[in-house]
């Protein structure tokens, strides 16, 4: 019983093994943007209790409320050759009602649902940085 139960560890191991190295071999190689700081960002806010939708324009180090969340904009970052391509904003959210951040980290306009406000009546994502 014993040795039946080691040979199929051994077997199981040696599988996942052989998956992860051909699957290592296929992802292809992240590329690096040169990026550029923006002078702020835009970001859109939704409550979706009252369906209230705002444009906001923050500055780098500013932060406003909306609703019961305070957003902070520490910096918006674009790909120096297209300006209008992307943007990564590095942003906390607080719940008023809440001790520590609903969020903290780099949001992405092309991709917001990659990194999230996870908030059951706000939502928050990128729209672009500003430039001028």
């Amino acid at each position: 019983m014993m040795r039946a139960i080691a040979a199929a560890l051994l077997v199981s191991s040696q599988a996942v093994v052989a998956q992860e190295s051909i699957v290592s071999r296929n992802l292809p190689q992240a590329e690096a943007v040169e990026t550029q700081t923006g002078l702020g960002a835009v970001v859109r806010a939704i409550d979706t209790l009252n369906g209230n939708v705002e444009d906001i324009t923050l500055r780098n180090g500013e932060s406003t409320d909306f609703g019961r969340i305070q957003i902070a904009l520490g910096e918006c970052r674009y790909p120096a050759d297209n300006p209008s391509e992307d943007a990564f904003a590095k942003l906390t959210i607080i719940d008023s009602r809440e001790t520590s951040p609903r969020f903290s980290g780099w949001m992405l306009a092309s991709s917001p649902a990659l990194s999230a406000l996870e908030h059951a009546r706000y939502d928050v994502w990128v729209i672009r940085c500003v430039i001028e």
